[in-house]
C-alpha cells in the first residue's frame, strides 16, 4: 500500500485516537474542525457452485441443474465515510472527538450485515472522545473499532476492494466480508474505554474495556445458507433468538470484554515493518447458567516493506470465540461446550513502475467441533430435509490490482474464490469479481 493510501486508510478512515484527522481542516476559533471520509462503489459479479448447507459458510450456492449468477453494485470492505473530527489543546490536553455516518451504496439495505449493529442503509460506526497528552498517551471514551484483531483488517490489502461476499450477495447491505471470516474474526465497532500509550522508539500498547459481545449464531444471518430452526437435541432447545443460539444484540452482560494489544514498529534504511499482538477475554455471556463461562483468543501478525514489496503474515487462535464475527458459533447448540477456532492469512504486494499495486492473499478460518459434539450433533438445523451443518473452515484466494489515479481516487480490480466447508467435509464455492473506485479526501 503506498504512503498516501495508508495514511488515507489509518487516519481518515480508521481516526487516531488524540488528534484531528488530515482530511478538510478548518480553524474555527479555539478547535481544528476536520471532515474527512471515503467514498467508494464496485460492480460485483459472483457466481456459486455447490449445493451443501453449511451453517456459517460464507460462499454461495449453486442449483441441482448449476451454477448461480449475480451481479450488482454495492460498498466494498469500506462503507462510504463522512468523519466530523475537531481537536484542541485544553488545561495541557489534547482534546479531541469524532462522529462518523457510513450511508450505503448498494441498491438494498436488508442484509442484517455481520459486525454491523443494526445494519441497514446508514451505519454509526464511530462516536467517541480522546484526551491525553504525548507525555504519557491517551484515553478513549465511545464507540470505535474494537482493539483486537484490528490490525489483521488494517493490513488486509481487500481493505481498499471487495474480497469476498456474504453468501454471493452482490447488491445488498452496505459492506462486503473483505477477507473477515476468511483469515481473521472481525475487529467490531464497539462501546469502548481504552487507554492508549505514547509512542516510545516504536513500541505502543492499547488495553481497555469494551462492549462485551453475546454469543450468537452466523445460520441466523440471511445468505448464509442454513437457517436456524427449533431443535431438540441432548435435552436442549435451540431456536433463532433464545436458547443456546441467542441473538448478538439485546441482551445484558455480566461483564465487559477485556482487550489489549501491542506493537513494534521500525524501519532501517528502506525497510520498514510492525510486528504486533493482541487478546481478548470476556464471559460468554449466555443467560445465567453459562454466563462463568470464560471466552479467549489471541493473534500475532507482522508486515515488512522494502523497494516496493509487502509481505504480511498473520495468525489467531481462540476458545469460545467462533468464526468469523465474535461470538459466532463459539459454542456448541447441544451440551453447551466451547467450540476452538483457529486461522490466519499470508499476502504478498509489489507496486509497478507505474504505483499500480499488485497483490496477492490466502487465508484460511477453521472451527473445530466441541467436546462431545459429533457430525450429527452439530447440525444448525434438524427440521427437515437439507437441514444445514456447523462450518468447518472458510478459505479464500484473492488477487488485487489498486492503481493511484491521484493521490486520492484509487481504481480497484479484485478477483476473488471463496471455498465453504462443513463438518461433513461437503463444499460450495463462490467466485468473485470486482471493478469500482474509491477515493479519500
Amino acid at each position: 500500500m503506498n504512503k498516501n493510501i495508508k495514511l488515507a486508510v489509518a487516519g481518515a478512515i480508521f481516526a487516531a485516537a488524540s488528534a484531528a484527522q488530515a482530511g478538510i481542516v478548518i480553524p474555527a476559533g479555539d478547535w481544528t474542525l476536520d471532515v474527512s471520509g471515503n467514498v467508494n462503489a464496485y460492480n460485483i459479479y459472483s457466481r456459486g457452485k455447490g449445493t451443501a448447507s453449511i451453517g456459517g459458510g460464507l460462499a454461495g450456492k449453486g442449483t441441482a441443474t448449476g451454477d448461480t449468477t449475480t451481479s450488482g453494485m454495492q460498498n466494498g470492505l469500506l462503507p462510504n465515510f463522512l468523519s466530523i473530527g475537531a481537536s484542541t489543546r485544553q488545561n495541557d490536553l489534547d482534546v479531541a472527538f469524532v462522529i462518523s455516518l457510513q450511508p450505503g451504496t448498494g441498491a438494498t439495505a436488508s442484509l442484517a450485515q455481520v459486525g454491523s449493529d443494526g445494519n441497514a442503509g446508514l451505519n454509526n460506526r464511530q462516536s467517541f472522545m480522546t484526551f491525553g497528552d504525548k507525555s504519557w498517551g491517551s484515553v478513549k471514551v465511545g464507540k470505535d473499532l474494537g482493539v483486537f484483531a484490528s490490525d489483521a483488517i488494517l493490513s488486509d490489502m481487500t481493505l481498499l476492494g471487495v474480497g469476498g461476499t456474504l453468501g454471493g450477495s452482490t447488491s445488498s447491505g452496505n459492506t462486503t466480508l473483505g477477507r473477515i471470516g476468511s483469515g481473521y474474526i472481525y475487529a467490531e465497532w464497539k462501546p469502548q474505554i481504552t487507554y492508549t500509550t505514547p509512542n516510545m522508539g516504536g513500541f505502543q500498547a492499547t488495553v481497555g474495556i469494551t462492549q462485551a459481545m453475546t454469543a450468537g449464531s452466523l445460520a441466523n444471518v440471511a445468505g448464509t445458507q442454513a437457517a436456524n430452526a427449533a431443535t431438540t437435541q441432548d435435552g436442549v432447545t435451540g431456536t433463532a433468538t433464545t436458547g443456546r443460539y441467542l441473538s448478538r444484540t439485546g441482551s445484558t452482560q455480566s461483564n465487559p470484554a477485556y482487550e489489549g494489544k501491542a506493537s513494534y514498529s521500525f524501519s532501517a534504511n528502506d525497510i520498514t515493518g510492525k510486528v504486533w499482538v493482541s487478546g481478548l477475554a470476556q464471559r460468554s455471556g449466555v443467560n445465567g447458567a453459562n454466563d462463568d463461562l470464560t471466552v479467549y483468543v489471541g493473534d500475532i501478525g507482522a508486515n515488512v516493506n522494502a523497494a516496493g514489496f509487502g509481505l504480511t503474515g498473520y495468525y489467531y487462535a481462540g476458545q469460545g470465540i467462533g468464526t468469523t464475527g465474535q461470538m459466532l458459533d463459539g459454542y456448541s447448540a447441544f451440551n453447551g461446550n466451547a467450540r476452538d477456532s483457529d486461522g490466519g492469512y499470508v499476502q504478498g504486494t509489489y507496486i509497478l513502475p507505474t504505483k499500480t499495486k499488485v497483490g496477492i492473499s490466502w487465508g484460511i478460518s477453521n472451527l473445530d467441533l466441541a467436546a462431545g459434539e459429533t457430525t450429527a450433533k452439530s447440525t444448525v438445523n434438524t427440521a427437515g430435509a437439507g437441514a444445514g451443518v456447523l462450518v468447518k473452515e472458510n478459505e479464500m484466494w484473492t488477487a488485487g490490482l489498486y492503481h493511484p489515479l491521484t493521490k486520492h481516487l484509487n481504481l480497484v480490480a479484485e478477483y476473488s474464490n471463496l471455498k465453504s466447508k462443513n463438518q461433513a467435509n461437503e463444499s460450495n464455492t463462490t467466485n468473485v469479481g470486482s471493478l469500482g473506485a474509491i477515493l479519500f479526501f
